[in-house]
């Protein structure tokens, strides 16, 4: 019942073009409008809660949240980081992403490039609280094209890996050098310079992929596959806490 009544809740949140941050009707209401009681309706919501498609804010209601609109979801119970996963998520990155900021230059989609300005600061802030912002600057980065799918490719990748960019952003972690190259970047999307915003993404994600090899990775247990360089584990046993591993925080994850 509850599966079926999150279906209904999620064409309700379509049919009626709702958007993130968009407030729901109560759960009192669309209790009456589908028939059923209020704990059924607040247990529906539970679900989307966990994939990201509402969020509940304490004492003003429910609200659409930043998932409503994503096709592939992390996977909550994947093994912890290792360097290897962690490297792999930066060369995938390193094929994408140079060319969807040189595309971002090209058409500097206005309500985009504005959304990047603001996402550009979220380098300034330790990974645990940029995991509460809802705006990747890659995300953002790839809106500004104009290219609906390759923003989606941009935020399932991080998405489905974001134990992997919180792991990036804890070994590359000069907060004012990531700051400063996300300026550069947004620098070269504002002056229409494809070919700059593609050099300046490439030589960020080269510095990323260094740091994560310079970084220490500790030994992985004997169940482990891997060896000293397919090393497992996460910020909880290395430099910093982790964010503990609920599907929502999953989802939000990282800004890098």
């Amino acid at each position: 019942m509850s599966e079926r009544l999150a279906d209904n809740i999620v064409e309700i949140i379509r049919s009626e073009r709702l958007g993130h941050g968009d407030a729901l009707a109560s759960s009192r209401d669309l209790a009456r409008r589908f028939g059923v009681t209020t704990p059924t309706v607040r247990e529906a919501l539970r679900r989307l809660e966990a994939t990201g498609v509402v969020e509940f804010r304490h004492g003003s209601g429910t609200y659409v949240g930043p998932g409503i609109g994503r096709r592939l979801m992390a996977n909550p119970h994947l093994p912890r980081s290792t360097r290897a996963s962690v490297l792999e998520l930066v060369e995938a990155r390193l094929v994408l992403e140079p060319a969807v900021a040189a595309a971002a230059a090209n058409v500097r989609m206005a309500e985009a490039v504005r959304e990047l300005e603001s996402a550009a600061a979220n380098a300034l802030h330790p990974p645990e609280e940029s995991l509460r912002r809802s705006v990747h600057f890659h995300v953002a980065l790839a809106a500004a094209s104009g290219n609906s799918l390759l923003r989606e490719a941009v935020e399932a990748l991080l998405q489905v890996r974001a134990r992997d960019q919180v792991e990036i952003r804890h070994r590359y972690n000069d907060r004012a050098r990531d700051h400063a190259e996300h300026l550069e970047i947004l620098d070269a999307v504002r002056d229409g310079d494809a070919a700059a915003a593609e050099r300046l993404t490439r030589t960020h994600l080269v510095a990323i992929r260094e740091a994560v090899l310079a970084a220490d990775f500790p030994a992985e247990g004997p169940e482990s596959d891997g060896g000293a360089d397919n090393d497992r584990d996460s910020p909880a046993t290395s430099a910093a806490p982790a964010t503990p591993d609920t599907p929502a925080t999953l989802q939000e994850g990282a800004q890098q």
